[in-house]
């Protein structure tokens, strides 16, 4: 197919006098008779790449069949004239988009069936071939929708296949590659893929009985990571424009869905925050401007300590929005200040309100909260103690001597604290030995200082005594 060939004669006369005949031969019953007429003067306008014709007579022949309610005919005649040798491209274009535009009124007047058969055509037609690559990804959208349909509504003998089914004809289409497509319909596309991957992993997840959060490639791991590498496609300068926070906030939603079933509560406090930069939502400060700012709360405290979480959890801590919100501007202040936090008294102050919200229901997330407790008066400990006994440790952290030991281990091996554990002695250390090198430095520090202070006090001195002389003088 190609549209590069230099036409050769003009048929427009013959085609002006060709359609009203043809017409009034399909009038009359015979539509075959009329269709023939239209192929035979097709070929001819076809081979004189005589693409305004050839374009007018394809699309005749079709509504010809599209109008006589022979949807057989119509599939069999999108099917051959999109086949002929050297049709041209814009020819085969222009059929594939005129049947598209037939589609929902077929499904509705003629049924599921005739629908289903067009659109199989339709994929057919268009299969491999890069300038018909947005239609067939319309059209594939569109079956896809039509197989999750048949799941959620319990038509299909198999609700988990259809599904399956669904997702796999998404996601062959690379739409990130197409360069006839508009960015929006792109992203749209990419946010399908991602949704559809997500329900797939939730119901193998399921199926295979995977806990919540843990790392396997049994399940629906592989679809997981499908949506992850499907995110990355997407372009979040494009989302920040205005016209395109619907897409924004549906991208985020979905992100937030792949790190929650990873427990990256980082990642989850970060995208919330990209929900909460939204115009629309931080203006909506009673729903859903004041939800997501809670999420943040929530998630930036239940992230494992590090720089990044360290100044997240500050930058939030004096943000004025977040002031309003007493309840969780105390929790945060908990976590900011230098001070040691005893879990009885968060359980009394923060755990009938917290336990009520959907993320804290979850007894694996409230036993997380307990461990940022705990690792931060660790931190606290380690600022303030060189040494400490272990009984003491244990007792200020409100824990068991074993339990103590599990999470300063897990925080050395983290690199959180520097922490050494003397078992016979009860004694845990929270100050390495100093190297050699490290001592020289302060050393040749100190001595400077002194050096400094010596010279200050010989100018003073030269000083005085100058002045003395003057006056005796």
């Amino acid at each position: 197919m190609a549209d590069n060939k230099k036409q050769e004669k003009d048929f427009t006369k013959e085609v002006d006098a060709l359609i009203p005949e043809a017409d009034s031969i399909v009038k009359s019953g015979k539509l075959q008779d009329g269709l023939d007429k239209l192929f035979a003067l097709e070929k001819q306008t076809r081979n004189a790449a005589d693409l305004a014709s050839t374009t007018r007579l394809v699309k005749a022949a079709v509504q010809h069949c599209y109008d006589a309610k022979d949807y057989p005919l119509l599939n069999s005649t999108v099917s051959v004239l999109s086949k002929k040798h050297g049709q041209l491209k814009a020819a085969v274009q222009a059929i594939v988009e005129l049947s598209i535009v037939w589609l929902p009124e077929i499904k509705e007047k003629a049924g599921v069936e005739r629908w289903l058969e067009l659109v199989e055509t339709l994929r057919s037609v268009t299969e491999g071939k890069i300038f018909l690559e947005t239609p067939r990804a319309r059209v594939t959208l569109l079956l896809s929708h039509y197989h999750e349909n048949l799941s959620v509504s319990g038509k299909s003998k198999d609700p988990k296949e259809s599904l399956e089914t669904a997702s796999e004809l998404l996601s062959d289409l690379q739409v990130e590659t197409y360069s006839s497509m508009e960015r929006r319909e792109k992203t749209e596309f990419i946010l399908e893929q991602m949704r559809l991957l997500i329900a797939v992993a939730r119901q193998k997840d399921a199926k295979a009985g995977k806990k919540e959060g843990k790392e396997s490639i049994g399940g629906g791991e592989a679809e997981w990571i499908k949506a992850r590498v499907g995110g990355r496609k997407v372009n979040e300068e494009f989302l920040k424009e205005k016209d395109n926070e619907d897409l924004k906030l549906k991208y985020y939603d979905l992100m937030i869905q792949h790190a929650l079933h990873h427990d990256s509560y980082l990642d989850v406090a970060k995208y919330y925050y990209k929900v909460w930069e939204t115009p629309s939502i931080k203006e909506d400060t009673t729903d859903k401007g004041k939800a997501a700012l809670e999420h943040i709360v929530y998630y930036i405290v239940l992230a494992p300590h590090n720089n990044e979480q360290s100044d997240m959890l500050h930058h939030l801590y004096i943000d004025p929005a977040l002031s309003k919100l007493e309840l969780h501007h105390n929790l945060v202040k908990c976590f900011v200040t230098t001070e040691l936090m005893r879990w009885p008294g968060i359980v009394s102050i923060y755990g009938e309100f917290l336990r009520k919200t959907p993320v804290f229901s979850s007894e694996k997330r409230w036993e997380d909260l307990h461990t940022r407790v705990i690792e931060h008066n660790i931190r606290v400990v380690a600022q303030y103690y060189t040494r400490i006994t272990l009984p003491r440790l244990t007792s200020l952290l409100d824990l068991t001597a074993k339990q103590t030991e599990q999470i300063l281990a897990r925080l050395v091996v983290s690199g959180t604290v520097w922490a050494k554990i003397d078992r016979p002695a009860g004694i845990v250390n929270f100050r390495s030995k100093r190297g050699a090198e490290e001592i020289m430095n302060d050393w040749s520090s100190d001595m400077q200082k002194l050096l400094g202070l010596v010279e200050k006090a010989w100018m003073g001195v030269n000083a005085a005594q100058a002045a003395q002389s003057r006056v005796t003088s």
